[in-house]
């Protein structure tokens, strides 16, 4: 049995104590099926998705159909005023594919937009920070290339309980008092009713308008979004309020089919997305991993967890210089995955002092952009499915902060997202704020193939920064560790911060924080199972027994289901 810290949150010094306390390994079952499976933020979404598999749909027929749920019953997280990414795997033909699902800026949108409205850097709510959303796209496009089912017909429970409600958890409503400090009163009205405090728990909660953006997205699909009423609409109102987005921002908006990014680790093929996301620091974490004896460490000692803390700085120094929209700036990114340079930059890690900051590995001509605590915000979803034909989907769909960038449109009832806000307005940096560009993005959903090239395991979480960190200790809980895929999810789990800063679940042993403590590492050890660290969720076959196992994180609202 494990110890760990007991107690409220504490930030922990050199001198730190910590109490211990014993606790269950898994608080849920494996889900096991042996014709499909999936997964999602809100048990409501993994039921509609289930529900399309057994009907005969595609996994992408279950995606739309729960990621048009999750924009619903999950609005602080997602919704069609954001942006998605997706990675695919045909059964049949083993093909694996991705489409990129992000919005770009307005044409308006350069540097002197910003400063000339008074602004020395992007802001991180507001008009000023929404970027064209690229969800709806995405589902579309998605759609057109893997689903079979009528496209209608898989927003349906997305338009029911949008227009007749459905139950606030006491989740929900934690989260959105939590995060609604910057909804406009539009949203307040809607989020936060009863008196600046959210809904009551078990009370119903619906959004009609946003019930009709619905079915105009299900009966004229992309069209119905970016060149309509509801285009206009969210144009102008952002117009309204200084922002850069027009209508023809909308109506030039695509998704892009992109080539995954790929390396091979632990005997499996681990498949992330290109840039403009965060893709290449999650593979180069794994790369720097086989240069440290991981495995002999022991799982979550003190050396292990400072070990991947460490390498997790290396990455990002790498990322946070060099990733961006790979259409319009130079984004290195052969070099930056180079084996040969990542075991030089693995190298780097003192076994026994944390680093207080990390450059990037080359480029020293602009540091690293800065974006202080906004790539730590990951309010999204991730959602899976695996069909009776073998084909999987990892899908990631975010408003990035909660509720995005406050704003809800009243007659559309949508939120609009604030990716735009992790733009900079540095000289010269790769990120820069330019027309029609992509913003870089934390969304990094993850897909594995066993070495004989079929699938594997399809895993993602929400968490901004924390994304590459806790995908990196899940996939070695299962495959260095021996755990089930729900123990590995529901392991405990660090989040890095900036500098020395470490979250850290107090369901880690005592000997572990004092390790990490003496290393130098400032900890903030949190109770309980809280969002802080994702809110992870996988799928995976064993093609030996032909059998399907879903898991899903506790700590947030996901579920999983398989037949």
């Amino acid at each position: 049995m494990a110890t760990a810290c007991a107690g409220p949150s504490s930030d922990a010094g050199s001198d730190a104590t910590f109490e211990t306390t014993t606790y269950a390994p898994q608080n849920r079952p494996d889900v096991r099926g042996t014709l499909g499976a999936v997964s999602a933020g809100h048990p409501l979404a993994a039921q509609a998705g289930l529900e399309v598999l057994k009907d005969g749909g595609t996994a992408m027929d279950a995606i739309v159909a729960m990621a048009g749920v999750l924009a619903v019953t999950r609005p602080h997280m997602n919704g069609i005023g954001g942006d998605a990414f997706g990675i695919f795997y045909d059964g049949a033909s083993r093909e694996v594919t991705a489409l990129n699902a992000s919005g770009r800026s307005g044409a308006l949108a350069t540097p002197d937009f910003f400063t000339s409205a008074g602004y020395d850097a992007v802001p991180g709510v507001g008009a000023l920070s929404v970027s064209v959303p690229g969800a709806v796209a995405g589902w579309v496009d998605a759609h057109d290339r893997y689903g079979t089912k009528p496209f209608a017909q898989l927003l349906e429970p997305a338009i029911r309980f949008a227009r007749d409600g459905f139950a606030v958890s006491t989740r929900l409503a934690l989260d959105f008092e939590a995060q609604g400090g910057d909804l406009n009163e539009f949203g307040q009205a809607l989020y936060l009713p009863n008196d600046g405090s959210p809904p009551t728990v078990g009370t119903i909660l619906s959004n009609p308008e946003l019930a009709a953006s619905l079915e105009t997205i299900a009966q004229q699909k992309k069209p119905g979004f970016y060149n309509g009423e509801i285009a206009r609409t969210l144009a102008d109102f952002v117009e309204a309020q200084g922002g850069h987005l027009r209508a023809s921002d909308f109506a030039n908006h695509t998704s892009t089919w992109v080539e995954p990014l790929r390396v091979d680790y632990l005997d499996h093929t681990f498949i992330v997305m290109p840039p403009s996301t965060q893709g290449p620091a999650q593979l180069a974490l794994m790369e720097m991993s086989k240069h440290h004896d991981i495995q002999g460490m022991g799982h979550n000692s003190s050396e292990y967890l400072h070990t991947l803390i460490e390498l997790k700085k290396l990455a990002f120094a790498d990322r946070d210089r060099w990733v961006a929209d790979p259409d319009k700036a130079d984004v290195p990114v052969a070099r930056l995955l180079d084996p040969v340079y990542l075991q030089g930059r693995a190298a780097l890690v003192a076994p026994d002092v944390a680093a207080d900051s990390v450059g990037p590995g080359f480029g020293d001509d602009h540091a690293a952009t800065e974006a202080g605590d906004r790539n730590d915000q990951g309010d999204t979803v991730y959602l899976t499915a695996v069909d009776q034909w073998g084909n999987a989907v990892s899908w990631i769909q975010s408003n990035f902060a909660g509720f995005g960038s406050g704003l809800l449109e009243p007659q559309t009832g949508i939120i609009l997202h604030n990716r735009g806000s992790l733009y900079t307005l540095e000289d010269g940096h790769p990120n820069q704020v330019a027309p029609d560009k992509r913003p870089y993005h934390t969304l990094s959903p993850m897909m594995a193939l066993r070495s004989d090239g079929g699938f594997a395991f399809t895993l993602g979480t929400p968490g901004g920064d924390s994304q590459p960190q806790s995908l990196l200790q899940i996939t070695h809980n299962m495959l260095l560790f021996g755990m089930t895929p729900q123990e590995a999810i529901e392991a405990p789990r660090f989040r890095s911060m900036s500098g020395v800063r470490v979250s850290i679940e107090d369901r880690v042993s005592r000997g572990t924080l004092e390790g990490l403590v003496s290393r130098g590492h400032q900890l903030s050890v949190i109770p309980g199972w809280t969002a802080t660290f994702g809110g992870a969720q996988m799928i995976v076959w064993d093609p030996e027994n032909g059998v399907l196992t879903a898991a899903a994180d506790p700590r947030r609202e996901a579920y999983a289901l398989a037949y």
